[in-house]
């Protein structure tokens, strides 16, 4: 099969197009599924990188996408903080078919169209007994090949109309999105404060958000306000705003942030008494302030979200399919094209999701 091996952590050159890997093949509970397109994340950059090494204080940036951040003998870059083994296959996001079923999985299965739920709870045979959940793409075999085994509860059928392209944008960011909103139990009427609100996440994040009848204050950067705020914000700042300034203090219940970095105080000072704060990423610096004072007089919660709650993703595809929600798709590119489609994700210039396509 045709697939793409990161061979080690580095620049664009350790991503190796290969068009003869073996194809995998299904075990007890698992279904083979034929992709048809993956979604690009920051996670698939940051583990080619070193990023998540704790040797790295700054930012995801452009130059480190481009060169890679660390040496290859890091012994703490897998988003785990474990190290990482090579060659892999990447890829958190995958919508495809299921063509082939393991032992204990109907064969009625066979044919289904299907979104994968890219974190795996239960023992395979793919990954090895799992005591702790498993992530598709980093800790096992990913979407970016042919085709990809994952267990059979984790392929949900869907019956949207929407292209491939779509339906893979919608795994990994919007789950990630869902199960903030979850963890910090935003609710109708409340006011939720949504940093990096053009990426992935982040516009998943105003929809999701503004589903639940919230009010959205996102921050994105000026030229993508306008199509922020048609996914639901009712009010776009800058991403480098004075949000003190801009907004009253307290004035906030809930913030869900996946930029970090040196607006982190006034994140907080901005949120309620007894607000929540919600984050799953840092691509602007993991490093960040923080004033014991802040957190305990203001009677602050912080949630750490990287595993989501059980029912979010089953959620998610109930939004799809009654079209509660919508996809946003910023460009597409082939496969064999992944280096160009990371250099266009890393620049940060698109709304949304870039999604490789590989071929029927």
């Amino acid at each position: 099969m045709t697939g793409v091996l990161l061979v080690g952590h580095g620049g664009f050159d350790r991503l190796v197009y290969r068009t003869d890997l073996p194809v995998p093949i299904p075990g007890a509970g698992e279904v083979l599924v034929r992709v048809r397109a993956a979604g690009v994340n920051n996670t698939d950059i940051n583990m080619r990188t070193g990023w998540y090494s704790k040797s790295v204080t700054e930012g995801a940036t452009a130059v480190g996408g481009e060169a890679g951040l660390v040496a290859a003998s890091v012994e703490d870059a897998g988003w785990t903080g474990a190290p990482l083994s090579f060659p892999r296959i990447q890829g958190a996001d995958a919508c495809g078919a299921i063509v082939a079923v393991g032992p204990a999985v109907d064969p009625a299965r066979i044919g289904e169209r299907v979104i994968v739920e890219p974190i795996f709870r239960q023992a395979s045979s793919a990954v090895g007994p799992a005591a702790e959940p498993v992530y598709f793409g980093s800790d096992c075999p990913g979407a970016f090949a042919d085709y990809v085994s994952v267990p059979s509860i984790n392929a949900h059928r869907i019956t949207a109309t929407l292209s491939d392209a779509e339906l893979a944008s919608f795994p990994c960011s919007y789950s990630a999105a869902e199960n903030m909103l979850t963890r910090a139990d935003l609710r109708a009427g409340e006011t939720v404060l949504v940093t990096g609100a053009s990426g992935g996440v982040g516009s998943a994040v105003v929809q999701l958000a503004t589903r639940r009848g919230s009010r959205v204050i996102a921050l994105a950067a000026p030229e993508k306000a306008a199509e922020v705020g048609s996914l639901g914000a009712t009010c776009v700042l800058p991403r480098d705003a004075d949000l003190v300034g801009a907004l009253d203090r307290q004035s906030v219940d809930v913030v869900v942030d996946v930029v970090g970095g040196s607006q982190f105080p006034a994140l907080l000072q901005v949120l309620r008494r007894g607000g929540r704060y919600a984050v799953a990423g840092a691509i602007a610096g993991p490093i960040v302030a923080l004033d014991l004072r802040t957190l305990y007089l203001k009677d602050l919660r912080l949630l750490g979200c990287t595993i989501p709650e059980p029912g979010v993703f089953k959620d998610l595809v109930g939004y799809i399919e009654r079209g509660e929600i919508r996809p946003l798709v910023a460009r597409t590119y082939p496969l064999a094209a992944i280096a160009d489609a990371q250099r266009d994700f890393i620049i940060k210039r698109h709304t949304g999701k870039i999604v490789l396509l590989l071929e029927a």
